[in-house]
């Protein structure tokens, strides 16, 4: 039985079509298992094993070659991919499960030996990312120089976005997410320290803002407003992204405008902001801006959560890491079940460790 003092968070919630058994989303979450950048069989285990989750959120996804940057990244752009995450959905819904695929454009967070031949990597501007990137081949090495994204590569990575989401629903996704935080492509756009063009995609908020927003009605024009989520993370500087003064302006600009386009979340990191009265400010500015299904994320406790949907702070609330090492992570919560620990030296690794071998509670496991 749920405890009183967890009751909102197991409580079912629908919106846009969609209902969730509980509140508790499986944040999304880099872990570098797709050999080839090919969904597999190990992947739909690790999925279908936190399928407790109200809704599983996937890791970042590259909608093209261009955009894979890390090593061992899955895609979604050839037919292999898609019908490798076939696996995964399907295992998932047998299990009466949800999911949504996060769409992950790295930008100028990558470098060339992790990516195809032939592939480009793309930015708003000509501006290295400062820091270096692990490569299986090489090790680690430096980010080199982005190129910047011509009109024309604009609109192709857009179309690419777009093409990418009818490819997920093929592959039997209940929607998309797209990533907008964590300084990779769609924040470069936003950031100006980033982002300096002098094109319509660059200089004023309502342009920075733009390329976002294109991508964001390119994908709902092909799957619908109902299957589109996005994920941002204002004051941020993870990913070598600096602060700047018009953060509040953007973010409230920005809030604004996927309320208009009524989208089906919207998926707040705020670590960041929280650390500063600003921050905090702006957390109730959106709020009150997006009057759909909001998402908070940023090292939430199972009482923290449900304080926080109590308070009407958010509709769910997302578990990273601690979902790594608790496939049955809701159960714990509800129980008072103590959290095991995940092992940070696997989060990236290739195989089975640290990835699908984490066990349930001995009392999760009875009563399954």
């Amino acid at each position: 039985m749920t405890s009183l003092s967890m009751q909102h968070l197991f409580e079912p919630i629908s919106f846009h079509g969609i209902t969730l058994s509980n509140r508790i989303v499986m944040a999304p979450m880099t872990r570098s298992r797709a050999i080839g950048s090919i969904p597999n069989d190990l992947m739909a285990t690790y999925y279908t094993q936190r399928v407790s989750a109200g809704l599983i959120i996937t890791e970042g996804v590259s909608p093209s070659p261009n955009g894979l940057g890390y090593a061992r990244i899955p895609g979604i752009y050839t037919n292999e991919q898609i019908e490798g995450w076939k696996k995964t959905t399907k295992s998932v819904h047998q299990q009466n499960g949800k999911i949504f695929i996060q769409f992950m454009h790295v930008g100028r967070i990558a470098h060339p030996a992790n990516m195809p031949e032939k592939s480009k990597i793309l930015a708003p501007s000509a501006i290295a990312a400062q820091g270096q990137m692990w490569t299986d081949t090489q090790g680690m090495q430096p980010f080199p120089v982005p190129i910047a994204m011509s009109q024309s590569e604009v609109a192709e990575t857009i179309q690419e976005f777009a093409q990418a989401a009818e490819n997920a629903i093929r592959a039997g996704f209940d929607g998309v997410e797209l990533h907008g935080a964590n300084g990779y492509l769609l924040e470069q756009f936003l950031n100006p320290y980033t982002n300096t063009r002098n094109d319509s995609y660059g200089g004023s908020i309502e342009n920075r803002c733009r390329f976002v927003l294109e991508v964001t009605q390119a994908v709902i024009s092909r799957v619908g407003k109902d299957k589109v989520g996005v994920r941002i993370s204002p004051f941020s500087t993870f990913n070598d992204m600096p602060a700047y003064s018009e953060t509040v302006a953007t973010y409230d600009y920005l809030s604004q405008e996927f309320n208009k386009l009524d989208i089906a979340y919207l998926h707040v990191v705020e670590y960041a902001a929280r650390a500063t009265e600003e921050g905090q400010q702006l957390s109730k500015t959106i709020r009150n801006n997006f009057k759909g299904t909001l998402v908070l994320n940023g090292g939430y406790t199972g009482t923290k959560a449900e304080e926080a949907i109590t308070t009407k702070q958010a509709d769910l609330v997302s578990f990273g890491s601690a979902f790594i090492a608790n496939p049955d992570l809701p159960y714990r919560l509800q129980h008072g079940i103590p959290l095991a620990q995940p092992d940070s030296n696997t989060f990236y690794t290739a195989d089975e460790k640290g990835y699908t071998d984490y066990p349930v509670s001995e009392a999760s496991a009875y009563t399954a």
